[in-house]
This record gives C-alpha cells, sequence and structure tokens, in this order.
C-alpha cells in the first residue's frame, strides 16, 4: 500500500468529516462543541485556515488530515498552528508522525518561522509522543486548561519548535 499526502481538495469534505466526527464527539482531544455539525467543522479546519491537506492510500481512502494557519495576527503571524486528525482505522501506523513531519516541511515552504499548539491535552499520550519525537519542545503546562469528557479538568501541555 502506498500512502501521499496532498492538498485538500472540497470534494474531500464528507471523508474528512467522516474523520473529524467522532474525534469531536468524544471531547477528549479538541476543544470544539461536541455537537457541532459539519458546517461548523467545515468552518473551523477550512474555511478558517491557510491550507489543509489529506493523507490518501493508493486506493483513494482518507487516512489523515491536517490544517495550517497563523497561529496569532499579524505580529505573531509568522509562528504556525496546526491540527491533525487520523482516521479511527489508520490509528497506530505512524500516520500522526508523518503528518507532523510534512506540516513542518510545509509551514517553511509558506513563510513561517515556527510551529507552536496552543492546548495539547495530556490525556493525550500518542500526541505528546509524536510532538516530542519530531523536537518540539514542552514550553509550559496549562493546569486544568482542557474539560475532558469523562477525566473533568485535565492539564494541557503547549508546545513549539523553531523551523528555520
Amino acid at each position: 500500500m502506498s500512502i501521499r499526502i496532498r492538498e485538500y481538495s472540497e470534494s474531500d469534505w464528507s471523508a474528512v468529516w467522516e474523520m473529524m466526527e467522532p474525534v469531536i464527539r468524544s471531547g477528549e482531544s479538541y476543544p470544539y462543541a461536541m455537537d457541532m455539525d459539519a458546517g461548523g467543522a467545515h468552518y473551523m479546519w477550512v474555511e478558517k485556515t491557510d491550507s489543509v491537506y489529506v493523507v490518501e492510500e493508493d486506493s483513494g481512502n482518507l487516512l489523515g488530515t491536517y490544517y495550517i494557519m497563523p497561529n496569532q495576527p499579524t505580529l505573531g503571524a509568522h509562528v504556525a498552528n496546526c491540527g491533525y486528525v487520523v482516521a479511527e482505522r489508520a490509528r497506530g501506523q505512524g500516520i500522526g508522525t508523518m503528518m507532523g513531519a510534512h506540516s513542518q516541511e510545509q509551514a517553511v515552504l509558506l513563510g513561517y518561522r515556527a510551529m507552536q499548539f496552543n492546548l495539547v491535552v495530556n490525556t493525550n499520550a500518542v500526541s505528546h509522543r509524536v510532538w516530542n519525537k519530531l523536537g518540539f519542545k514542552e514550553v509550559g503546562v496549562l493546569e486544568g486548561a482542557f474539560l475532558h469528557v469523562t477525566d473533568g479538568y485535565v492539564d494541557a501541555t503547549v508546545f513549539y519548535k523553531v523551523l528555520e
């Protein structure tokens, strides 16, 4: 099986939403409203961001998606922020790590100088492993910053990496 990462196309939306919906509904890693609909998700993931990418198998099935956007406006816009979702059926296959590496390359091409993740929930051990593996620094812990659906208020970590 070959896998490639390519730019998102509007025809991908139904498959992207199919990957995103269970993640949003779980209330375990994204701060989005758990009852967000496809239109709200499209706005957050596609319309509000700079670039969106998908991971595609040679069969055409999508295995993951991520976006890139400025972490802050104007004077902080040289720092990228990204969001990532791996399809449930593709977890544990290195898709997140692949997207993490690809997003750094794309961010540099888009003119970003660094990348920051503002709210990596501490119960999400997989994300912590990926960002540490890819050379991100844990620059702070936000106590009780995320309201986890089952664990209540849990800490979240801010990750940062200079890209140049």
